[in-house]
């Protein structure tokens, strides 16, 4: 747990003040989508690794579910979207396609808390298939341009964000600790969060186990109430990383593709 806190602070500070909320300029319209209206809110969305690779069964270098000793010690990032209120969310707005050396400077940082937890390539908004963090910012990040930025600045958000309310450390903290044996109150798991950040979260599982955890934010990055319910049964599970071998199998997983 010290080495978590530790290396969450430590790529905090590289981050500090450089959350964005200006404005995007112009960009170049490489979409045919139709114009969507504004957003309502944000979701910041983190995983359980855990139980996400609990559905794979084979392996491949580029998946964060294969490191052994070295795999994520806690939630991850799944993304930041833009919701409507009615529960519904706009995607794939117009913006410039993914370009990687555009966070060439933030790939250590991405790699260790936004990993890919899958061996096949995403698909993009442009009839592609690419990097997870490809079909994060063209599906998710140009609809939130308006408030974030640029692609850059999209995915410096998010990571200060993500360390800024830190689930893992709040989960830690109050107990509900990585078990196969013990299943915990969603209740109380709930309660933690809101005592560390006076919000609500949204409970995602996957057959009784916690999969991942919604925080809402309005687009000034204030907490507000997600749009929609939990989903989670009273007990859940919060499962031991069970990882899988990097050097059997290398290429082929029997999970589908990464979304959302």
């Amino acid at each position: 747990m010290t080495s978590l806190t530790t290396a969450v602070t430590l790529i905090s500070i590289i981050f500090t003040g450089i959350l964005v909320n200006g404005d995007t300029g112009a960009v170049d319209l490489v979409s045919t989508v139709a114009e969507q209206r504004e957003f309502d809110y944000f979701a910041l969305a983190v995983q359980w690794p855990a139980t996400y690779c609990s559905k794979s069964t084979k392996c491949c270098s580029q998946s964060g579910c294969c490191r052994g000793e070295n795999s994520p010690p806690g939630f991850t990032i799944h993304g930041l979207w833009p919701d409507y209120n009615d529960g519904s969310w706009p995607s794939c707005c117009s913006g410039p396609e993914f370009d990687e050396s555009e966070i060439s400077s933030l790939l250590g940082a991405l790699n260790e808390y936004w990993p890919t937890l899958s061996c096949s390539k995403t698909s993009t908004c442009h009839k592609k298939k690419g990097l997870f963090w490809a079909h994060e910012w063209e599906k998710h990040g140009t609809c939130a341009s308006v408030v974030t930025g640029d692609e850059y600045n999209y995915f410096v958000t998010t990571l200060n964000l993500y360390f800024k309310y830190n689930i893992t450390e709040v989960l830690f903290e109050a107990g509900y600790v990585p078990s196969n044996t013990e299943m915990y109150p969603s209740g109380g798991i709930i309660s933690a969060i809101e005592n560390a950040f006076h919000t609500t979260p949204q409970l995602i599982c996957k057959k009784g186990a916690l999969e991942e955890v919604r925080l809402c934010l309005t687009k000034d990055f204030k907490f507000r109430e997600c749009a929609t319910d939990s989903d989670c049964p009273d007990y859940v599970s919060l499962p031991q990383f069970a990882a899988l071998d990097v050097t059997k199998n290398v290429g082929r997983l029997s999970s589908g593709v990464e979304s959302s």
